[in-house]
């Protein structure tokens, strides 16, 4: 069996001048990175109707498990799928993180002959964007850093520093460390630390910006530190926001590049969705969907963390107005929420799979709360038998959910023309219409108790005295009409990451809250949510090596 890279490097590539030629782009507004990867000027936006030519697509997934779900590679075989039936389509997909890519995930770019390339380049460093934003971070880390040891003008407590580090690898030891350490001629010391790029407000708000101009607003505004007296100071005080700004860029315009079967796509920017908001950037959406017919896009985990953060935080923020919901699932991940260990998948239990459905069903409901009846998509493997795929199939027809059967791994586009005729079929008879879950005017912990009981289904929320310490902190900062961005464990709807299926009757505890003033959301952490992943015992790292100078091992 071909292993995705094997598959990746099988095909050849178009130029990637003919595929922006596709969308209309000249080559006047491309910036080449070699023959298959170019930067979109941004000026293109600006020749863009007001209302935006394509119908945008969200790509969701029921709660991730060990078992997988596949929503990128959905996303790229619905593409596919929708290029083969003549229709003009355009994805907008999130860059990967190195620290995933050499830990535990892998890369983030398909699977199959559903994938988007190139692969090596686009799973390590690609055109430079995570290294742009760690760049930017660290610049502002270091300048507060160098303000403390230069007199300290600012009066900045270095107890109450809030910005930490960033760098896009998984180093658990760098979590909590201590800088300023040698002497006077080293700094102030102080507690500090490291986030993963992904996890980092640089990055939420380079993915929400809409623009050079706004970026830049959003880098003056944020919360670095407060002083001795407990007034806040802002980035734009340390006077190396419009350095930042540079630093960012070339990074700010959208990469293009396409799948195996040559549709456009856009990779860009990476946030995580259990930490940050989940999504790709708001510039390559709105190119994607101003360019194309159809543009198809996804957010992070399942539909309660990266679909909540797609609607309430960025369809809001940047005025988008999605068409349609998929909601990807699989046989192997709903006999693992029916309780079947990781091992035993492989055996036929449609029991099981009955089971497994009450998850679907919760996703299914919230979905139908922002406004959308969902297309459930089975991304199918080849141990799953027709009793357990009908299981799914008739419990899809009783909630009257349009359903598809998406073959794109094995087939590419040709598996993915049944979703793609039902999404079209769908969306002309019964287009959603977006109802975010909470009013922006709510006070923060009333919009907390909104997802919580409306997207998890949880009975009530908690906050400890450190988070009711932070909403009193955010009200004397007049900030309580930002939306809210919850920090959960991907792996279940509550925060016990053990409690998969549907759990009721439960409890979410914020235990504290965190200001992204840049990014324009307050940070709600419940549970054991950590902001720098580590290294697994066997990472994906040691598989990975140079032969005959070409990289092997990515997948």
């Amino acid at each position: 069996m071909q292993s995705d890279i094997e598959i990746a490097r099988s095909i050849s590539l178009r130029p990637i001048v003919e595929i922006a030629e596709r969308l209309g782009l000249d080559r006047g507004e491309l910036q080449l990175y070699g023959d298959d990867v170019a930067k979109v000027a941004l000026s293109v936006l600006d020749r863009l109707p007001e209302k935006p030519r394509g119908r945008l697509v969200l790509i969701s997934a029921i709660t991730p498990t060990p078992a997988g779900e596949g929503k990128t590679t959905t996303a790229i075989g619905l593409a596919d799928g929708l290029t083969r039936i003549g229709e003009s389509a355009c994805l907008a997909l999130r860059e990967p993180s190195l620290g995933p890519a050499l830990g535990m995930k892998g890369g983030a770019t398909g699977g199959g002959r559903a994938q988007v390339a190139p692969k090596d380049r686009i799973d390590l460093h690609f055109t430079g964007d995570f290294h742009a934003i760690t760049t930017a971070n660290n610049l502002l880390a270091a300048q507060i850093d160098n303000s403390l040891h230069q007199g300290n003008p600012l009066g900045i407590d270095p107890r109450r520093v809030l910005w930490r580090r960033a760098m896009d690898m998984n180093d658990r030891a760098l979590r909590e460390i201590v800088v300023g350490l040698g002497g006077a001629s080293n700094g102030v010391p102080r507690e500090a630390g490291f986030d993963i790029t992904a996890a980092s407000e640089v990055m939420a708000m380079f993915c929400l910006a809409s623009g050079v101009e706004d970026l830049r607003a959003r880098l003056d505004r944020t919360l670095v530190a407060f002083d001795g007296a407990g007034a806040p100071v802002f980035a734009s005080a340390l006077g190396v926001t419009g350095a930042m700004l540079a630093l960012l860029l070339e990074a700010l315009r959208p990469n293009l590049v396409q799948t195996l079967e040559g549709t456009p796509a856009f990779v860009h920017g990476g946030p995580f969705a259990n930490i940050a908001h989940g999504c790709n950037s708001v510039l390559a959406t709105r190119m994607a969907s101003g360019l194309a017919d159809w543009a198809v896009t996804e957010a992070g985990f399942g539909f309660d963390l990266g679909a909540e953060k797609f609607f309430d935080i960025k369809c809001v923020e940047a005025g988008l107005e999605p068409s349609a919901v998929v909601l990807v699932a699989t046989i192997r991940a709903l006999k693992m929420h029916g309780g079947v260990d990781l091992e035993a998948l492989e055996r036929p239990d449609a029991e099981a799979v009955g089971r497994g459905l009450e998850n679907l069903e919760r996703h299914v409901e919230s979905a139908r709360t922002f406004g959308f009846t969902p297309i459930v998509a089975l991304n199918h493997f080849a141990a799953d038998t027709p009793e357990e795929v009908a299981r799914v199939e008739s419990r899809c027809r009783e909630l009257g959910l349009p359903f598809a059967l998406a073959d794109h791994f094995v087939h590419g586009g040709a598996g993915g023309e049944a979703l793609a005729r039902v999404l079209v079929e769908h969306a002309a008879r019964e287009p959603g219409r977006l109802q975010p879950i909470y009013p922006r005017a709510a006070p923060i912990a009333a919009k907390i108790e909104a997802v919580a009981t409306r997207v998890y289904g949880a009975r009530s929320v908690a906050f400890t005295g450190r988070a009711r310490h932070d909403l009193a902190r955010i009200d004397r900062l007049r900030l309580g009409g930002l939306p809210v961005c919850i920090a959960k464990v991907p792996g279940s709807l509550s925060d016990d990451p053990k409690r998969r299926g549907r759990p009721r009757d439960f409890e979410i505890t914020v235990r504290e809250l965190r200001i992204a003033a840049g990014a324009g959301f307050v940070v709600a952490l419940t549970g054991e949510i950590l902001r720098m992943p580590g290294l697994p015992r066997a990472p994906r790292a040691a598989s990975i090596d140079v032969r005959d100078g070409r990289i092997e091992g990515l997948g």
